[in-house]
């Protein structure tokens, strides 16, 4: 392939001559201005979601995230053959442009400070959403909606059938 001097690309719209390309200096610009602006980026409800339930099951002192209800269901759920572990259960994420608020239900063990653990939850989901989304974390509202006393059966261990 012989190089005529003009590049062209799929979204190249008007194509710039050597000529006129050396009359600017000798150099070739693409595009117009800063790469970030060249676009949109959109983050679906659910990608958030994801992220802050993984940050929120980092804390010391979550043992779980959903109501009763939801975790029986994903306790069944997760012994299906096939199906994985639903991450952001137990979290609802509403997001815009440049910001997200979330709605997080988790289960604490019994003896830790509530107060403790949600406000680390807190921490944690907005740093963790901040840093992978870039958008802004206006509020981070937390229910507690059970507490896993110590000779409770564990909804979420494996079943023993196989």
């Amino acid at each position: 392939m012989t190089d005529t001097g003009e590049r062209t690309t799929s979204h190249t719209l008007a194509k710039e001559s050597p000529a006129e390309a050396a009359g600017k200096g000798g150099e070739r610009r693409r595009g117009g201005g800063d790469p970030a602006t060249r676009g949109r980026t959109s983050i679906a409800d659910g990608v958030v979601e994801k992220i802050a339930g993984l940050a929120a099951r980092d804390v010391v002192g979550v043992h779980a995230m959903g109501g009763g209800l939801a975790r029986t269901f994903g306790a069944v759920r997760d012994r299906v053959p096939g199906s994985s572990k639903s991450v952001s259960r137990g979290v609802k994420a509403e997001v815009g442009e440049v910001q997200t608020a979330l709605d997080l239900e988790i289960v604490v063990d019994y003896g830790v400070s509530i107060a403790d653990v949600a406000q680390d939850v807190r921490e944690n989901v907005i740093a963790a959403v901040e840093r992978m989304t870039s958008l802004e974390v206006v509020e981070v509202n937390i229910a507690v909606s059970d507490v896993k006393l110590p000779d409770d059966e564990d909804d979420e261990q494996p079943s023993r059938l196989q």
